[in-house]
């Protein structure tokens, strides 16, 4: 247990972009005996699931109202979780609060998902509000150390998920990605904008066209947080999806941070890796 763990307050506030996560992270809140709150982003968060749960919706932008919804709920304690796209800021409408932190806002849209989460939290934290992790609140959703899967990974993978932790960890200064590609030693493939799944297809492509001439089930998807990231916020993150974007670039397994790294579904993604005889390892920090 971390030391914020251990003074979390109830209730947390859940500020819940897309995807399913926001949802796992209530109900292990709410497991815990902790009553989560969820702050659903409009144009992100599902609003069919956030109707099981006690729920304010807050906009992008509106980082006035945001802070009255929070204090209003009591939620001393927040967390950022989900997928969200990024609007240009010419495409926010600003409430009086955040015109005038409009200097602040602005520094923080400049730079990857990680220093816009950060750069907001810091703004909530000089209101009196707590920026919590996953850690935090649901350690019970983070990849554990060591091999979860029937599938182990050959000598030729343990090379490969080397060579991408060092490829991770030399560019992860430049806020590019938090993923990339190895096979038989070489880099093929890094995440950009568009995300894992997309890195995924885009190997998949190279070896149709016969780009990459390894057999398949060679090579390793690794994943790890950026060098100098704060983990309360934009963790890595794999679940069935990631699998079936692995088997379909061919891959024999993914690698990530244990400890470090979301891990969606869990049974449903090792069923899936066992299914289609692929390894996911969550190797020490």
């Amino acid at each position: 247990m971390t030391s914020a763990a251990s003074r979390i307050s109830s209730p947390v506030g859940v500020v819940a972009g897309g995807g399913a996560m926001p949802f796992a992270v209530a109900d292990s809140l709410a497991a815990r005996g902790i009553t989560p709150v969820l702050f659903p982003l409009r144009g992100a968060c599902d609003p069919v699931q956030v109707e099981k749960f006690r729920h304010r919706w807050i906009s992008v932008g509106q980082l006035g109202r945001a802070m009255r919804l929070f204090r209003e709920e009591g939620c001393r304690d927040l967390i950022f979780i989900g997928t969200l796209v990024r609007p240009s800021l010419t495409e926010i409408r600003f409430d009086i609060k955040t015109l005038r932190l409009l200097g602040n806002v602005i520094r923080a849209f400049r730079g990857g998902d990680d220093h816009l989460l950060s750069g907001v939290g810091r703004i909530l934290e000089q209101d009196g509000f707590r920026m919590v992790g996953i850690k935090d609140v649901a350690p019970d959703l983070l990849m554990p150390e060591g091999c979860i899967t029937r599938a182990w990974p050959a000598d030729n993978a343990k090379g490969d998920i080397e060579r991408g932790r060092a490829v991770l960890t030399a560019l992860g200064p430049f806020d590019i990605g938090q993923a990339a590609v190895v096979i038989d030693g070489h880099v093929v493939a890094v995440e950009d904008i568009e995300g894992t799944d997309a890195l995924l297809a885009r190997v998949a492509r190279l070896r149709e066209e016969g780009r990459i001439r390894a057999a398949t089930r060679r090579g390793v998807l690794v994943k790890a947080p950026k060098s100098g990231q704060d983990l309360r916020f934009d963790l890595p993150t794999i679940g069935p999806r990631t699998i079936e974007g692995v088997a379909r670039a061919g891959l024999a397994g993914v690698a990530v941070i244990a400890g470090n790294t979301i891990a969606a579904e869990p049974q449903a993604m090792i069923a899936l890796a066992d299914a289609k005889y692929l390894f996911v390892v969550g190797v020490p920090a």
